[in-house]
Parts: structure tokens; C-alpha cells; sequence
């Protein structure tokens, strides 16, 4: 076999052979192992074939876009094409672990006669999402008293009775149960929790309802007639990577963009052809010279394993190729409900931003 011939891009610079650039921009994804999944970062890689291979700004913006494919108040999906994996991968771990929300940190039990434990309530009620916007708090210190600048409190105060008709009422100690406390709490001596003015003021506006948590139908506990759970809980300001009840995010998770490539040309009616069409249905198609062409992989991702069966067998592998672009990914955020996964997405770029400006700075 010859080797490719290196030819010139439309700006006279020297392009890689045809199958180093499949090398660089695609993974490969073989019946049992995915091939190339490697990728070229470095400036001098291919300096030996007259390549400049150092990364161009100019480039970057020229190409990259972040195309919104579906959202609603709780799941976004968007492709975000022209980042390297590791942009791709710092956004993912920013929106787990770095975009700030507010969770229960701290509760005073004050009666609680049920039979879950005081530690197993309290770690329940901390993983309870709330719908408080974090931008209205500060983050609080250790060592640091809590005020209204940096802590929201609630208060729990439930006990079960058996009615006249034999039904027991507050059987079931609910999220909805949460009563939040505008002017800080009612036990100021045991929990050093003092307030110079109230909350009440910061959530009269539509768009910034009072705090509560963001499902109200979350089991905390059950009780039987006559028990008691009565508590204050203290909700911070706080990020992922402390404690994963700050996280915003049900999960952030991103694939790459799949692709599917003839490699040679099958009729139609040729055996090869058929089986291709049966096995994967919508997938292949006939075009107008009789000819199976390979549609979107991304609207029939169903049957994307079933040809990675099919690349088992060597009539298939050598006319078949499953590839998936190393510059392309299709990004979910599920947001917990605490944010929209839109703001989600702002903030999450916002600390990325900072992040590059603070090494930018560090380096100058």
C-alpha cells in the first residue's frame, strides 16, 4: 500500500495524510476496544511532516459553538463543539463540584422520639435540595457567627396522632414540613444564630419565593401516634467539593458526537447491503444510485450496538466504520432543582473564565 500524499490547506500550510487526520480528530470504536482515543496536544507532534500542530486562538473562536438542542426547567442538552476533551472535562467537574447553592449544614434537635436516629435525620434533611438563591448569601467561615447575611433556618416541628376513624395523621414527615423562619431562629442562646434585621426583604420579589425546599413530597422520617420530631436546621452557603449535598446537579455528563462512515461501496441488493439495512434500520439507507449510505448515528443511537456486533465479522469491518469526533460533545445537565440547568451552565462557564484569567495572570 502507498502512503497518503501530505497536501496544502486553502491558507498554503502543509495537512496531515488523510489517515493521521482520522487518527487525530476521530476515536475509532472497534468490536471489543475503542483506537485513537488519544489526543494530539502537543505543538511540535507532527513538526517532523511540516505540520504546526500549536493551538490558534483565532481558530478556536472561528469554531467554536454551543448549538442548545433541548431545555426545560430541569435537563439541558447542547453540543458544544471545537473544545479539547479537557475543556469539555473541566466544565463537566465545575458544575458537580464548583457552582455554589445552599443546603442544611447545621440542626438542633429539640425533641425526636421517632425511631430514626438524630444523625440519620440530620443527614437526610442536608440532602434535601432547597430552592434558595445562593447569590442572596455570603459563604460562612468556620469561625463565624451565623447572621442573616450567611444562614437560612427552618424549623420542623411535627407529631403524629391517631384520629377518632382509626387514620393516623402526620404519619409521614414530609420536605413540605420545612417552615423557614424569616427571622432567624427561635433558640438564639443554643445556637449562637442572632439576626440584626430579618429575611423577609429579600424574597418579595415573583421571581424569588420564599425559601422552601424543591420538593415537597421527600420523605424525612414516619411516625407512629404520639411521637415527636421537633428541630431548627440551618441552611449554608457551600459548594460540591466540601459536601455533595451542595452539589447543583442531579448529574453533568457529556459523549462524544457518533459517526458513521461507509468505506467502500455497497449496492443495495447486494447480501452485504441487506443484512446492513435488517440489522440496523434507519440507520442504512438506499440513495439514489442504488447505493447503502449511512444516515445521522445521532437519531438512531438505538441501534449503535448492534453495529459494533456487526463489526465483529470482517464483511461488515471493512466496509463499515463507527467513529466518534474527539472535538464534539453532546452535553446533558440535570439540574437537582436548586437552578436552572441554563444558569447552571452560565456560572459553571463564568468559573471556568476566572480559573483561565487567574493562570493567565499567574503566567504574565
Amino acid at each position: 500500500m502507498g502512503k497518503d500524499k501530505q497536501t496544502k490547506d486553502k491558507n498554503g500550510h502543509s495537512k496531515l495524510p488523510k489517515h493521521l487526520e482520522l487518527q487525530r480528530d476521530f476515536v475509532t470504536c472497534g468490536d471489543k476496544l475503542n483506537y485513537n482515543t488519544q489526543t494530539f496536544t502537543s505543538a511540535n507532534v507532527f513538526s517532523a511532516m511540516g505540520v504546526d500542530n500549536s493551538w490558534d486562538p483565532a481558530q478556536f473562536k472561528e469554531n467554536f459553538r454551543i448549538v442548545i438542542n433541548k431545555m426545560d426547567n430541569e435537563v439541558m442538552e447542547f453540543d458544544m463543539i471545537g473544545a479539547d476533551p479537557a475543556i469539555a472535562n473541566a466544565l463537566r467537574r465545575i458544575l458537580i463540584a464548583e457552582v455554589p447553592t445552599m443546603a442544611i449544614e447545621h440542626v438542633f434537635v429539640i425533641n425526636n422520639t421517632s425511631i430514626i436516629q438524630d444523625e440519620v435525620l440530620a443527614h437526610r434533611l442536608g440532602l434535601v435540595p432547597l430552592l434558595i438563591p445562593p447569590h442572596l448569601f455570603e459563604a460562612k467561615v468556620a469561625e463565624e457567627a451565623p447572621s442573616e447575611k450567611n444562614t437560612v433556618v427552618f424549623k420542623l416541628d411535627v407529631t403524629a396522632k391517631r384520629n377518632r376513624d382509626g387514620s393516623i395523621e402526620n404519619e409521614k414527615v414530609l420536605s413540605s414540613d420545612l417552615e423557614w423562619l424569616p427571622g432567624g431562629s427561635e433558640l438564639p442562646e443554643e445556637t449562637t444564630c442572632r439576626f440584626a434585621s430579618g429575611q423577609a426583604h429579600l424574597f418579595t420579589e415573583p421571581s424569588t419565593p420564599a425559601p422552601r425546599a424543591v420538593h415537597d413530597n421527600i420523605l424525612l422520617a414516619k411516625l407512629r401516634p404520639g411521637q415527636t420530631i421537633v428541630l431548627e436546621a440551618h441552611a449554608t452557603k457551600g459548594t460540591g467539593k466540601e459536601h455533595a449535598k451542595w452539589s447543583p446537579v442531579a448529574t453533568a455528563w457529556y459523549r462524544l458526537q457518533p459517526e458513521v462512515h461507509m468505506l467502500k461501496d455497497v449496492p443495495a441488493d447486494s447480501e452485504l447491503g441487506r443484512e446492513l439495512v435488517a440489522a440496523c434500520p434507519g440507520l442504512f439507507v438506499t440513495d439514489d444510485g442504488g447505493l447503502i449510505r449511512a444516515s445521522s448515528a445521532r437519531g438512531h443511537e438505538m441501534v449503535m450496538e448492534k453495529l459494533r456486533r456487526l463489526l465483529e465479522q470482517e464483511p461488515f469491518s471493512s466496509a463499515v466504520a463507527y467513529r466518534k469526533k474527539k472535538d464534539h460533545f453532546i452535553f446533558t445537565i440535570e439540574s437537582s432543582g436548586v437552578l436552572p440547568p441554563q444558569d447552571l451552565l452560565t456560572q459553571a462557564l463564568d468559573i471556568l473564565g476566572e480559573k483561565a484569567r487567574n493562570l493567565a495572570t499567574k503566567l504574565t
